[in-house]
């Protein structure tokens, strides 16, 4: 499993229109084969950047299954527009997982 890593830089001032767009894109996505999950989360000290994690089966899920489909077309349309500057996107393999102990 792979976790793709992007800081969202959303315009000031679109926030709420970002987060109804979302909402209906996380439904493209996640009807994508080798798709595991995902969180967003916003920034408490910077309210306009959110951090998206997707987790994949494979890098090639989200390079070529994903972003090479129709469904990424829908994907960019409805969330392109938010970013400002646009995100760099990075993947990452686990190293190492601590869990809380009973």
């Amino acid at each position: 499993m792979i976790t793709e890593h992007a800081i969202l830089p959303v315009i000031a001032g679109r926030e709420s229109d970002f987060e109804a767009a979302f909402d209906t894109a996380r439904h493209i996505i996640s009807a994508i084969p080798g798709f595991r999950g995902l969180t967003l989360s916003r920034s408490i000290e910077s309210p306009s950047e959110y951090l998206l994690l997707v987790d994949w089966d494979t890098l090639d899920d989200h390079t070529i299954g994903f972003r090479t489909s129709e469904s990424y077309q829908q994907w960019k349309a409805l969330l392109h527009e938010f970013y400002e500057p646009f995100p760099v996107v990075e993947h990452f393999e686990l190293v190492s997982e601590v869990s809380p102990t009973a």
